[in-house]
């Protein structure tokens, strides 16, 4: 999933990412793949896992980024 931020010169891209229940993705994958995506898009990007979203004790964040998070690509 990807959540654009507002758009400008300095603006990031924020990644909302979902992974296979029996992948195991570590902080360093989670780093790799964060710069990958600033190498592609040109920009900061700022990356999450959706679980650690759904998991936040701030209820106006979480409910925030999931209602407005957008499905860019989904690999089934």
């Amino acid at each position: 999933m990807l959540i654009a931020s507002p758009v400008s010169v300095c603006s990031d891209v924020d990644v909302l990412v979902t992974f296979v229940p029996d992948s195991h993705w570590t902080l360093f994958d989670m780093v790799h793949m964060e710069e990958e995506l600033e190498s592609i898009f040109g920009r900061r990007v700022d990356l999450v896992s959706k679980r650690g979203i759904e998991e936040s004790l701030n209820y106006l964040r979480r409910k925030n980024i999931l209602e407005s998070a957008e499905v860019i690509y989904v690999n089934s």
